[in-house]
């Protein structure tokens, strides 16, 4: 199958070792984080996905903060590769986190009470949209990206440093950077365990 939409999924991968260089300019890249945003589709046109793009030292600031909510709870003889690994995110060039703005999931739950149960798993699955989105954005731009979780360990933090409305919930951070290292070969599950096909 030839499909430009296709290579360009297959391009987005997990890449964990990240560097400062980015391919393009800074406001280049935020402007294509913010268009992949702009352009993920949601229910009912709702646009509850809601982006803070941190780059540089407010990216680092933001892994900092993640290292001292985790120091708190993981175990002192462990925490050596916890850290690393928060700091291979800050080696990046930014990060994006990404929250569902719970004032539109509640508003559309008010206006249409018949769908009022899926209005929020709707809002979830548009704000995984918006992450693919980016991600495959910044994939297709030469920039390496990985989808971490830190929530809810960092929201309180996050919301003070940064001024974050109390209706946005953080769901997801995407530290992005230049390539610093390949990938391994990727594993997929058989179609049959997937897929249940009629025509």
């Amino acid at each position: 199958m030839n499909s430009q939409a296709i290579a360009l999924y297959k391009k987005r991968r997990s890449q964990y070792a990240l560097g400062r260089e980015l391919p393009i300019g800074r406001d280049e890249a935020t402007q294509l984080i913010k268009h992949a945003v702009r352009e993920a589709p949601s229910a009912f046109n709702a646009q509850s996905s809601r982006s803070l793009i941190l780059h540089g030292a407010h990216s680092v600031k933001f892994w900092g903060l993640a290292k001292d909510a985790l120091r708190r709870i993981v175990p002192a003889d462990a925490f050596a590769a916890t850290e690393a690994k928060l700091d291979s995110f800050a080696a990046g060039a930014g990060t994006v986190l990404f929250f569902v703005d719970s004032t539109v999931v509640q508003g559309l739950q008010e206006k249409f009470p018949l769908y009022a149960d899926n209005f929020p798993v709707w809002g979830e699955q548009s704000n995984g949209m918006a992450q693919f989105a980016v991600w495959t954005a910044l994939a297709d731009a030469g920039i390496g990206a990985s989808l971490q979780h830190y929530n809810p360990l960092v929201d309180e933090a996050v919301r003070h440093e940064w001024g974050i409305p109390e209706s946005w919930t953080l769901r997801a951070q995407m530290p992005f950077g230049s390539h610093q290292g390949g990938f391994g070969e990727k594993a997929y599950i058989d179609d049959d365990a997937r897929f249940k096909v009629f025509a």
